[in-house]
């Protein structure tokens, strides 16, 4: 791989970029090599942090340096031509859209010319590559959106954001794991929990995965635990 970059992160780290820019396909190469680093790395691996187009490789200094994981990345990288961009699991996430759910539904549909059946349609019938996690605990970035819905993030930030919010800025979605500040979007609001640190599986989505936004209406929404 030409775009191949692998940078010094600290006394026990390494940076690879695999890409100039974020895509699925290079996100693909992303998860790739991160499945391929596991076993060849073995217990001399602390941590894989996978980004847009990088992933931070976490050593034990104690056991391997910098040289030795250098070579294990660059052993790694042929198998990458054989990634694919539908891997992963498909994970559906039902949502509330609504105007009373979502602040922000009318006035995105009116900026694009398009009515709020318009905006839900188009939201709900594209899949999402899960790209990042980061923010905070739970909170994945999902791309792309498509270009007819895209907008910018709001210019004055709200204070409050409420748990499960579902939201876009420029041509990323999510779903906000907890009340926070946020200058997103909000479009509806989903009853799924993305981070219960009480579960055997904190997050029901991680980095590679396909989301799917599932339409509901307001009674399921209740009954699935939503608030409003």
């Amino acid at each position: 791989m030409t775009d191949l970059r692998i940078e010094c992160a600290g006394e026990a780290g390494l940076i690879v970029y695999l890409g100039s820019e974020s895509s699925p396909a290079v996100a693909a190469r992303v998860q790739a090599l991160g499945d391929a680093l596991r076993p060849a790395l073995g217990s001399v691996l602390v941590d894989l942090i996978p980004s847009y187009a990088s992933l931070l490789v976490l050593f034990d200094p104690l056991k391997s340096d910098r040289y030795h994981v250098s070579q294990c990345i660059r052993a790694c990288v042929p198998d990458l031509a054989t990634s694919t961009t539908d891997s992963g699991r498909l994970v559906e996430i039902p949502v509330y859209y609504s105007i009373e759910s979502g602040e922000d539904l009318q006035s995105l549909a009116d900026s694009k010319g398009l009515s709020v059946a318009d905006v839900i349609d188009i939201h709900s019938h594209q899949e999402y590559r899960v790209y990042a996690i980061g923010f905070a605990p739970g909170f994945a970035y999902l791309g792309d959106v498509d270009p007819r819905i895209a907008a910018p993030r709001l210019s004055t930030p709200r204070q409050k954001v409420p748990r499960g919010a579902v939201a876009i800025a420029d041509r990323q979605t999510a779903v906000y794991p907890s009340v926070s500040p946020g200058g997103w979007n909000l479009i509806g609001r989903s009853p799924q929990r993305m981070f219960d640190p009480e579960s055997t599986e904190p997050m029901p989505v991680h980095v590679g995965d396909r989301v799917r936004f599932t339409p509901i209406d307001l009674s399921a929404f209740l009954e699935a635990g939503g608030e409003l």
